[in-house]
């Protein structure tokens, strides 16, 4: 069947929401990316002027394509070397979250990660439903499960995200930039005593570098964290560090000559930073080049 305009438009118009939600199910902009261009090559085959609600006969396409993944992306973090994190996205490539905590919440580090330890099915429900607000006779065609079913999914799952990554409180954009941009400065200036300030005595970072790159575990506390941060100095002599906005939040990149070598996402809480999520695997940081 031949592109038509009909299509194109409709494509272009809800393109950015399909990658929104492949991301939030698959915790991978590469694989989010897959999933959405697979449901355009489907979307081909359909006469859209046909479907009453392209928005929703879309979603309902690229959520089964993600269902049908998520088996075997479990089984590739199982034997993902060293710690797995989501690959980090820019905010510029999510949809405007605005005021709807549901969405913004949805991207943290935190919530993908309970959601990788959900089985598929429950992940999906909880994206779909409480993310997104698909109502469960839709969800239940997704799925393959009866509305009752799916109602139960995705209550076990929000219960497992609201146990295990319960919403952080909210900070005010100005502190975000107060705190982001004094980090940055100390940590150009070499000043130890301003970066335990702003350093939370429970600080956890973790790393990813996927076995690709030499990454370390997860870190405890504001000296164990100040210790990596003063040997990736060493690493990465010359390296620009700047800030960005990401979709969980604010964050910084790391650039060489060579382009993009790291992405570092921080939450932060009455003005200390309590995470740093390090992303040095070559792959997952190739969207910043």
């Amino acid at each position: 069947m031949s592109v038509t305009s009909v299509e194109v438009a409709s494509w272009e118009e809800h393109r950015r929401y399909l990658f929104a939600v492949a991301y939030r199910l698959l915790g991978s902009a590469a694989e989010a990316e897959d999933a959405v261009q697979e449901a355009y090559l489907r979307s081909l085959t359909v006469d859209v002027t046909t479907v009453r609600d392209p928005r929703a006969w879309l979603t309902t396409v690229t959520s089964r394509i993600c269902l049908d993944q998520l088996g075997s992306a479990r089984a590739r973090r199982e034997s993902y070397i060293g710690t797995w994190l989501p690959e980090p996205l820019a905010a510029a490539d999510d949809l405007d979250v605005g005021d709807t905590v549901a969405l913004r919440e949805s991207a943290r580090t935190a919530v993908l990660l309970v959601l990788e330890n959900l089985s598929p099915a429950e992940r999906v429900a909880f994206v779909l439903h409480d993310v997104f607000g698909m109502d469960f006779d839709t969800l239940a065609t997704v799925v393959d499960r009866s509305p009752a079913a799916c109602r139960q999914l995705a209550s076990r799952a929000r219960r497992h995200v609201q146990e295990e990554a319960p919403p952080r409180p909210r900070v005010s954009a100005a502190e975000l930039a107060h705190v982001t941009a004094a980090f940055l400065k100390a940590s150009a200036d070499g000043d130890v005593a301003a970066l335990v300030g702003l350093l939370d005595p429970s600080v956890v970072m973790r790393s990813d570098g996927g076995g690709v790159v030499p990454s370390a575990r997860t870190l405890h506390g504001a000296q164990a964290v100040l210790t990596l941060l003063a040997g990736l100095g060493n690493k990465y002599p010359g390296a620009q560090v700047s800030p960005v906005a990401l979709a969980n939040g604010p964050g910084f990149r790391i650039d060489r000559d060579s382009g993009v070598v790291g992405v570092v996402s921080v939450e932060i809480e009455g003005g200390r930073i309590t995470k740093l999520d390090l992303v040095v695997h070559p792959e997952k940081v190739r969207r910043f080049r």
